[in-house]
């Protein structure tokens, strides 16, 4: 199986999504793999939860989507979802937040202003 480069612009400079996951993430990737992909085993492991454990997968999984999205985006959006994804903040900051900036953007877009004078 061939896999695509993963790649994503940054500036002038091309990332990996695996260049922009954290030290602990890696590691917890890495016990995933050593445990042939088995959660019962990473729960033993780690002392924790089935449940937990497939949670912490599944936000590994939304931020490496968010990472690997093809999607034009700006550095802003990428960083407020993936704190999303990390349980940051809950999701009526997030919308809000990410409301804001598509208005800003739009309003950068066409020449407007949010700035009362």
């Amino acid at each position: 199986m061939i896999f695509s480069c993963f790649l994503f612009t940054f500036g002038d400079v091309f990332m990996r999504w695996i260049d922009r996951i954290n030290n602990e993430d890696l590691a917890f990737l890495k016990r995933f793999l050593l445990a042939s992909g088995s959660l019962k085993k990473m729960a033993e492991e780690y002392g924790i939860s089935y449940p937990t454990v497939r949670l912490r997968l599944d936000r590994l999984i939304q931020r490496v989507e968010i990472f690997d999205s093809q999607q034009q985006m700006s550095e802003f959006e990428r960083q407020l979802r993936a704190a999303f994804a990390d349980s940051k903040m809950d999701q009526s900051t997030f919308e809000q937040l990410l409301q804001s900036h598509k208005q800003d953007q739009k309003n950068k877009d066409t020449g407007e202003s949010n700035h009362v004078a």
